[in-house]
């Protein structure tokens, strides 16, 4: 279905709004903030979907089959639609998806099959933006870690295949993405001034630790924050300023570790002496983006906001692990119409190709 003819065919938050005192409990622009961020407009008529969501996973079938053979398949995984997926949109008013398959990507595959995969999985996600024209778009998979395969990738995802970015797994490994092998990779999505989407992994140092704690929890969100380290202290990052980062969830566990980050790290004698200082550090930490998915709460975006400019938060469900209309309600009361119209949309515009500004 076209983006383009299609609209929300219910107000999405109308039972939100029945509560008693629910708009008295949101103030101005907060309350119109949420009205909008649901799918409503002002007078309860139907709106177009416009949102843009950056994090939203398929599951092409060359990659399903790769991950049965190995049993590294799951319910999410084995279970998803396209149906599903287009349901989920509509219902939270998300005009469009930038589609990428979960980890473990490719990375537990030998170079020369890693390659095969990738390249059937992105062709699938370009026959199916194609099939559905407005409703996806493509963040290549990349046949990670392995260098050679993965710049060739990255040449046919964008002039052959017209991808809209590259997804990476946080980690491979024991490297994470500001490893010196993987600069030419870097240098490269510089040079084409590249979306580079990343999702964390399930860090190979933490994989066994007897806390009875799902990785889930805690170390996804860490991994993300160590590779976001990684980029910064190697000077990647700086090196690479036209690589626009996605980072997921918010950016992990960054928030609560950016005193660590610009103070306490920057003394130490080989990063002092290599220049690194508050300014250098927070000028790499908010020039990246992040994404809203599972942390379209109070307390995520609070902080969050506090370490970036909404100009850097861009919209991201997790589907299908989490829902969109989740994300919307969740954010809807945190911000005033302007800001949840950059976040909802606004902003991936500005980084993503000039077609989706067409």
């Amino acid at each position: 279905m076209n983006a383009s003819h299609t609209y929300v065919s219910a107000c999405a938050c109308h039972g939100k709004l029945q509560r008693r005192g629910f708009l008295q409990s949101l103030g101005g622009l907060g309350a119109l903030g949420a009205l909008a961020s649901a799918g409503c407009a002002s007078f309860g008529e139907p709106v177009k979907p416009h949102r843009i969501d950056v994090h939203h996973h398929i599951a092409p079938p060359p990659w399903v089959a790769a991950l049965k053979k190995s049993r590294l398949d799951s319910p999410p995984v084995n279970q998803w639609t396209v149906e599903q997926s287009l349901a989920d949109m509509d219902k939270a008013g998300i005009a469009t998806s930038m589609t990428s398959p979960t980890l473990p990507a490719v990375g537990f595959l030998p170079a020369a099959e890693a390659a095969a995969v990738a390249r059937a999985s992105n062709e699938y996600a370009r026959k199916l933006a194609d099939q559905y024209p407005g409703r996806f778009g493509v963040f290549a998979l990349l046949p990670m870690p392995h260098v050679e395969e993965t710049l060739r990738e990255i040449e046919y995802a964008f002039d052959v295949l017209k991808a809209d970015g590259v997804a990476f797994m946080t980690s491979y490994g024991e490297k994470f993405l500001g490893d010196k092998a993987f600069e030419p990779i870097m240098n490269e999505l510089n040079r084409r001034k590249a979306v580079a989407y990343t999702h964390p992994n399930e860090p190979a140092c933490c994989r066994n630790l007897s806390t009875g704690v799902p990785s889930v929890i805690i170390e996804y969100g860490t991994d993300t924050t160590r590779t976001v380290a990684s980029l910064i202290f190697s000077g990647v990052a700086a090196r690479n300023p036209d690589v626009n980062f996605i980072f997921s969830h918010a950016g992990g566990t960054v928030t609560a570790l950016t005193e660590r980050f610009n103070t306490q790290a920057v003394r130490l004698p080989h990063l002092k002496e290599r220049g690194f200082n508050f300014d250098r550090v927070m000028a790499q930490i908010q020039r990246f983006y992040y994404d809203t998915a599972q942390a379209a709460n109070p307390i995520a975006m609070a902080s969050l906001t506090k370490m970036v400019k909404v100009s850097q938060i861009v919209f991201g469900t997790d589907y299908p692990y989490r829902t969109g209309i989740e994300h919307v309600q969740g954010l809807g009361p945190l911000f005033n119409a302007s800001d949840l119209r950059a976040i909802d949309r606004d902003n991936a515009l500005r980084i993503l190709p000039a077609k989706w500004r067409s």
